[in-house]
């Protein structure tokens, strides 16, 4: 049963605009508002702490994939201080319709007192190969 409240979805809203800030900048900016100071990132490709190692972990993905935007698939699940969602790798080209996803997966988070994300699990369900 799902107690999903304001606080997970927006947690998981500001996520997403840290995995999709381009500009140098603004990704160090959302994922300062993203993620605890020593927040942590785990995924099968990726373990790192601190915010400049998480921003160089978007980074990286942003220059594997150019043109690419992460977006949520379906609903945030949430209780206490942790939440699951799916999200999807999709072609900004082909607008809010989608387009081919070639990376999917889900992730956990866990959120400290202030809301800020203190640790990601990662998992990829999609990922081409040579990724």
């Amino acid at each position: 049963m799902s107690a999903n409240t304001d606080r997970h979805e927006n947690a998981v809203a500001r996520y997403f605009e840290a995995w999709n800030a381009r500009d140098p900048e603004a990704l160090a900016k959302a994922v300062t508002a993203a993620w605890a100071v020593d927040g942590g990132y785990t995924d099968p490709l990726a373990d790192v702490r601190g915010h400049e190692r998480i921003a160089a972990v978007i980074a990286a993905a942003h220059a594997q994939f150019p043109g690419f935007a992460f977006r949520l698939t379906g609903a945030v699940d949430g209780h206490h201080d942790t939440a699951r969602f799916s999200w999807e790798l999709v072609s900004e080209a082909a607008g809010a319709g989608g387009g081919s996803a070639p990376v999917a997966g889900s992730d956990v988070i866990t959120l400290d007192a202030q809301d800020r994300i203190t640790a990601v699990l990662g998992f990829l369900d999609r990922v081409p190969d040579g990724a």
